[in-house]
């Protein structure tokens, strides 16, 4: 028995449609055109960072900014509890315009402070707050509370703490 071989195709027969090397009819099909690249390269990536700081910033709050439990309730300070008085001699003072202030206070201690302090410290204090300025100026008593008041604060932090206020004693003006 003969073996019968057939060709399938795609319908066109075997030379047909040719005359001499040129090609008669249906034109070939043009190839398909190349996909576009995907547009979103540089989406992806900006997202990607974006998604990357905000991981970071969780954690940095997480780790270092967030409150902790025990740092929940602010500390109150408790004032610090009165000590002696200690007296300073009083000191005269140059005013403007010719005029005098003879100055005496004493000093409020806290009950733990060592030692009397050395006044000496205390008078160089008094002596460049109040010098200088006019008799009208010093007279003023919310302008001589707010100067005590200055004078308190300085001498707490020259004594680092151990003084807590000041009284005036002697403040005549001339």
């Amino acid at each position: 028995m003969p073996v019968e071989q057939r060709v399938v195709g795609s319908g066109v027969k075997i030379g047909a449609g040719k005359i001499g090397g040129a090609k008669i009819g249906k034109p070939a099909p043009e190839p398909a055109p190349e996909p576009a690249k995907a547009k979103g390269g540089k989406g992806l990536v900006v997202a990607l960072v974006v998604v990357v700081l905000l991981v970071a910033a969780a954690a940095t709050w997480w780790f270092v900014l967030r409150p902790q439990d025990g740092a929940a309730a602010p500390v109150e300070e408790k004032a610090p509890e009165k000590g002696e008085v200690v007296a300073v001699e009083p000191v005269s003072l140059n005013l403007a315009g010719g005029h005098y202030l003879r100055l005496g206070f004493s000093l409020q201690l806290t009950a733990d402070a060592h030692e009397a302090p050395d006044p000496a410290v205390a008078i160089d204090h008094a002596i460049a707050l109040f010098s200088g300025r006019t008799v009208a100026e010093v007279s003023d008593p919310d302008t001589r509370e707010e100067l005590r008041d200055e004078l308190a604060q300085r001498l707490s932090e020259v004594y680092e703490g151990e003084v807590m206020g000041v009284y005036l004693t002697n403040y005549v003006t001339q």
